[in-house]
């Protein structure tokens, strides 16, 4: 795209087409955008703001100059004070300042709900709590929309609060659009007091998603991995691929063990970073593990070659978010996704399967993030979003279908 210096946008008309045949209104319109447009400072001389109480107390107390050092350095270090406070909430970190995420209290699901051809009815009872900002969530949306879960596990979906908990809205919604809605199986205000329902009462931190058992009221699981394995082997009603297959299950553990780390809790450990030193080695981790991604994605279509697994799921979730987020409001500002074109063409090949975009809702995403973590974005501005995380970029053809196997066979094959 080209780029308007500085000089030219303030001594020239911008040209535009010319008015022939264009309708009356549009003239009109063509006229007032050829006034030529010139850059300068607002006098703000007869504003409104003159009226407003802080900006008088503000010239009375020292004029149009800036506030005096002693203010600003007293304001600098109770907000520094106040913001490592609030961090240390809603982040916990080691004692460099690094952020160490809390472990979930129930990881995995117990073997009475796995379902079998012997016992069908195991699942019945279960019901799903999920936040469609979260990237751990999203994992057990888009694992439920591929294995054909609609109709065998409901799904209450709940929004970020004004405290940063996560809270239903009240009033109908449609069943096909995944959006904040009401508490479908518990009729709760917010996901605290779904939690405070189980046997023995609960004090830890209400994360999502969340697996429920509406009879027992109990928590069966808050542990995405632990549920989205589940999910895939649990339910003898699921169809749909097998993510994690046999065969595999030793490479996708070893990529769990490179994504985690470095990629899905990486971004929140630049972003929850507490001191430069803890910034600089999460931000490193982070570049150097796409780097390596972006290779190996050069000559295979998914990470364990031709099929897709929970691995891929994991790595997507955070990917689709990048750009959108977390390069801006983590400060994982070193490259954005768009920028590795391997990475790139992957989140959309993964974007574009059947039922996955549906579980993609970029405006939650954003404000989510953006309005809902004050000590990163005090303003709460959000800002607008990139034009390659809509849903005309991602849906452009991504090409990897040639990266798989089957497809390279094919090319080696004799006419």
């Amino acid at each position: 795209m080209a780029t308007l210096n500085s000089s030219f946008i303030s001594n020239q008309t911008l040209p535009f087409p010319s008015p022939t045949n264009l309708p009356s209104h549009s003239r009109a319109l063509r006229r007032r955008q050829l006034v030529p447009i010139r850059m300068s400072l607002p006098d703000n001389s007869n504003s409104n703001s003159s009226t407003d109480p802080i900006t008088s107390l503000t010239r009375l107390l020292w004029g149009r100059a800036l506030p005096p050092q002693p203010l600003i350095s007293a304001v600098r270090s109770t907000w520094s004070a106040t913001w490592l406070l609030m961090m240390r909430q809603l982040a916990p970190s080691s004692s460099s300042g690094s952020y160490s995420r809390p472990p979930g209290l129930f990881p995995s699901v117990p073997s009475l709900y796995h379902s079998s051809p012997q016992t069908p009815n195991a699942t019945n009872s279960l019901h799903l709590y999920v936040g469609l900002p979260c990237p751990w969530a999203h994992r057990t949306l888009i694992v439920r929309a591929l294995k054909n879960l609609e109709a065998h596990l409901p799904v209450s979906v709940a929004a970020p609060g004004s405290d940063g908990s996560w809270e239903f809205h009240s009033g109908p919604t449609d069943g096909s659009v995944l959006v904040a809605g009401p508490d479908k199986a518990n009729r709760k205000k917010n996901l605290r007091e779904v939690y405070r329902m189980r046997r023995g009462g609960y004090d830890g931190r209400s994360t999502v998603p969340m697996l429920w058992d509406v009879k027992r009221k109990e928590v069966v699981c808050n542990e995405s991995y632990g549920i989205i394995e589940f999910l895939n082997s649990g339910f003898a009603a699921g169809s749909g691929p097998d993510l994690c297959p046999v065969q595999l299950r030793g490479e996708i553990e070893r990529w769990n063990q490179v994504i985690y780390p470095a990629v899905n809790n990486g971004v929140y450990r630049c972003g929850f970073a507490q001191s430069q030193e803890a910034y600089d080695t999460a931000v490193n981790e982070l570049f150097t593990t796409l780097d390596k991604l972006e290779s190996h994605l050069s000559t295979n279509q998914y990470l364990c070659g031709d099929t897709l697994t929970l691995s891929d799921v994991c790595l997507f979730t955070t990917l689709i978010r990048f750009d959108l987020v977390y390069n801006v409001l983590f400060k994982c500002t070193k490259r954005k996704i768009i920028e590795y074109p391997n990475l790139y063409a992957y989140t959309r090949d993964i974007y574009q399967m059947p039922k996955v975009a549906e579980t993609c809702n970029f405006e939650a995403i954003m404000d989510g993030y953006y309005r809902t973590l004050f000590p990163l974005n005090p303003g709460g501005i959000q800002p607008i979003m990139p034009l390659v995380c809509q849903y005309e970029s991602l849906s452009k053809p991504h090409g990897r279908e040639v990266l798989s196997l089957k497809s390279k066979q094919l090319q080696l094959s004799p006419p």
